[in-house]
């Protein structure tokens, strides 16, 4: 696969240079004839815009996050001396909620909130996090029978964890690009914000198929810990960005000009994807049906997974394969954001443009 992309590189870079040479040759000879019929006019100058170059991804890579605050993700019952009961839930706390502070004490580890309650016997007052609204509730913790301490019926936690594809690596804004979606709170469907995060090698150790009604999923480990990949920055409903801290995870990417939708067509495509270990493959789909957009959006793309070798192995596109990059005429066109549960072999991809666009919002250090 490698050869094969190099060789492609190496020919989109001769097009691309003898179409610079073409563009200014034609100027050339537009000014020369100019200034022969008109040698006292300035010549009008050749406007040439150059095309963007990214670093095409593939390989499966983990993401790790630390929520803003600390996530709820569980309401229980309680066993007191006065009987049964669940204070977060009287007191309307929702899964999904975040907690940010505690009497006006930050918290950003579960243990904060275990820490800050452990012997509070008064109602507390917390600062909740809800669908970008923040607003105050007030708790009253309780004393369990386990002998715990004080308690108020909540399962948190402050960070999460996957696996998905990295797109690209844009050299200009010093940004990763992953997912080509967002990362949501899975009950409530609420974006999280990120805190904190890295972005971890991964090698793929088995895949779960895909069937009608039950989507598979790519299931892997994370390596190199200590020296993670990227630091992660912004989870956006258009994907997940890093800005770089090493460069050895994409050292065989191959650079490859960025398509515009208006040089994305209908038909064959491939993406790059790693069902296996470390290797990055190329597949075969087919571009179903172009959803032209003239602002950022997701599902620009509508695909179908036709290489019968993706199709026995994974049953097509499985969780972990998100932000696949997908390919046509040496060209990245986009990224794979979505599968249809309902067939596998079908989903949804984002324009690649629009990932750009989203990563230039991140400083470069």
């Amino acid at each position: 696969m490698k050869g094969n992309m190099k060789r492609r590189f190496v020919h989109c870079g001769v097009i691309f240079a003898l179409t610079t040479l073409a563009v200014f040759g034609l100027g050339w000879i537009e000014n020369l004839n100019e200034s022969s019929n008109e040698e006292n006019e300035t010549s009008p100058a050749v406007e040439f815009v150059s095309e963007k170059i990214l670093v095409v991804g593939g390989q499966s890579i983990g993401i790790r996050m630390d929520v803003k605050g600390v996530l709820v993700v569980g309401l229980e019952e309680l066993e007191t001396e006065d009987g049964i009961v669940s204070p977060g839930y009287d007191a309307g706390i929702q899964i999904g909620d975040r907690i940010l502070s505690i009497n006006g004490n930050p918290v950003d580890l579960a243990k904060d909130v275990e820490k800050l309650l452990y012997e509070e016997t008064e109602p507390v007052r917390l600062e909740i996090l809800r669908q970008k609204e923040i607003f105050n509730l007030q708790v009253t913790p309780v004393k369990t029978l386990d002998g715990g301490g004080y308690k108020m019926g909540l399962w948190v936690k402050e960070k999460i964890a996957g696996i998905g594809t990295l797109s690209f690596y844009d050299p200009d804004s010093n940004v990763y690009a992953a997912l080509g979606h967002g990362i949501y709170e899975s009950q409530t469907g609420t974006l999280l914000e990120v805190a904190s995060g890295e972005l971890l090698k991964t090698e793929v150790k088995s895949i779960q198929e895909g069937q009608v009604g039950k989507p598979g999923e790519i299931r892997g480990i994370f390596y190199g810990e200590d020296t993670p990949m990227g630091e992660v920055k912004r989870n956006s409903i258009y994907g997940i960005y890093s800005t770089g801290k090493r460069f050895d995870a994409i050292q065989d990417g191959i650079p490859m000009v960025m398509a515009t939708q208006s040089q994305i067509e209908t038909g064959e495509a491939k993406i790059l994807t790693t069902i296996n270990g470390t290797e990055v493959e190329e597949f075969d789909i087919e571009i179903k049906k172009i959803n032209k957009q003239d602002k950022i959006s997701d599902k620009g793309l509508e695909i179908e997974v036709t290489d019968q070798r993706l199709l026995e192995y994974c049953g097509g596109i499985v969780q972990g394969m998100s932000g696949s990059p997908i390919i046509q005429n040496n060209r990245i066109v986009g990224a794979v954001t979505h599968v249809l549960v309902n067939n596998p072999t079908k989903g949804y991809g984002i324009f690649a443009e629009w990932m750009v666009e989203e990563a230039k919002t991140l400083e470069t250090p």
